[in-house]
């Protein structure tokens, strides 16, 4: 396996690489990058070959070749770059990584704002509704533009969500002789400003009285979701995620996803938690990608089908919620077999005969079996009574490891 180094080069181009980055480049025998870096180059140094779109073939090729290369990143490579992608697919020792300055360092060095606090979004092939989970007043974000639409794309959404006293500073070419800063409230937006691509977007966050604003605690109210009344009750869910325990990196399958209230509430706890919905119902499931949307999760990947077809080919979950389907013969064998070890499998049910199922495996497997009794205040004439909700019957385990 040959070497494979990967500069960081910032808009100022060669003049702005350290020695070791030169150097790299110019002992280079085959360089990648992006035109744009390319571009940046002076003349005399090896070949250059520009991405192709996808990226993934020639990622790909690097990384079954023989020959050294040199791959151009933009600012740290490292920070939503190309080398974390690389980093991945090589064997440890292969890589070398140069960084140059983040454009996240050199926007916060702007404004004077300190990185430790400020929080960091990419909208670089992802919708800009990954924003959403971040939106609070006071906080102030760092948003990786993907072009020259993004900046009016967030303004639109800010406006909706009540942050319309937001200041945002658009930051063209940054770090380059190009550079060039546009400040404005959401509330001004210039809606015919034409940016350039290259931009990123620093936020300070301001919310008016009517802000939408959404904790990342598991709980959300029942009414934040779009849903056909097929939806885990707020404490119920606030309960189920507690013993699904999301964690980074972690996949959860959702099965019988309805709304898609449990997988939502599990990405919104952790940013770097995958999770799958399965739900059987056409528009329940066009339902779900529409809540993950809006709550800023919109990496929720939704399948329609019947279990336990609907299961073959995915990836194994660390953590499974069966909220539909207990009846279904085999089911929770199956899920148990495919959980990995450690991981957390948590079943609900209201009626008697997925009850059935539940005390079964709580028998044969042990586990935790809890009966959650809700009730909530309702007006009964001139006074104030309980109304109790079915009884939720909760089987949670934790798969034993090796």
């Amino acid at each position: 396996m040959a070497k494979v180094t990967v500069v960081g080069i910032g808009e100022d181009g060669w003049a702005g690489l350290s020695p070791a980055a030169r150097d790299a480049l110019t002992q280079a025998r085959q360089i990648v990058g992006a035109e744009r870096q390319i571009g940046l180059l002076p003349k005399g140094l090896a070949p250059a070959r520009a991405w192709p779109s996808p990226m993934h073939p020639l990622i790909e090729e690097i990384a079954a070749s023989d020959r050294p290369v040199v791959v151009l990143a933009s600012g740290d490579p490292l920070l939503h770059g190309v080398a974390a992608t690389l980093a991945r697919r090589l064997p440890p020792g292969s890589i070398e990584v140069i960084p140059a300055v983040s454009s996240l360092a050199l926007a916060c060095a702007r404004l004077g704002w300190d990185q430790q606090t400020t929080v960091l979004v990419s909208a670089c092939g992802r919708p800009v509704s990954g924003l959403v989970p971040e939106l609070f007043d006071g906080v102030r974000v760092i948003l990786l533009s993907a072009d020259r639409a993004t900046p009016h794309q967030v303004a639109s959404l800010l406006a909706t969500r009540g942050f319309a006293r937001s200041i945002v500073h658009v930051m063209e070419h940054l770090g380059g002789p190009q550079e060039n800063i546009h400040t404005t409230k959401v509330a001004e937006w210039p809606a015919d400003k034409v940016f350039a691509d290259l931009n990123l977007l620093a936020i300070d966050l301001r919310a008016e009285t009517d802000a939408l604003i959404l904790a990342r605690v598991p709980g959300l109210p029942d009414d934040a979701f779009d849903h056909d009344g097929q939806i885990t009750k707020r404490d119920v869910r606030a309960a189920s995620l507690a013993r699904l325990s999301p964690r980074p990196g972690e996949l959860l399958w959702d099965i019988g996803a309805g709304s898609g209230s449990i997988a939502i509430e599990w990405l919104r706890a952790c940013p770097t938690a995958q999770a799958v919905g399965i739900e059987r119902n056409p528009s329940r499931a066009a339902r779900a990608r529409v809540n993950a949307e809006h709550l800023g999760v919109p990496r929720l990947r939704v399948v329609q089908g019947e279990v336990p077809a609907a299961l073959a080919g995915l990836d194994r979950p660390d953590a499974i919620f069966i909220g539909g389907g207990l009846t279904t013969p085999g089911i929770v064998a199956l899920c148990w077999q495919a959980l990995k070890p450690g991981g957390r499998l948590v079943a609900n049910t209201v009626t008697l005969e997925s009850e059935a199922v539940l005390l079964a495996e709580f028998a044969a497997r042990g586990g935790e079996l809890t009966r959650l009794s809700i009730s909530r205040t309702e007006t009964i004439g001139g006074f104030t009574g309980w109304r109790p909700a079915m009884p939720v019957v909760q089987w949670a385990i934790e798969k034993p490891r090796p």
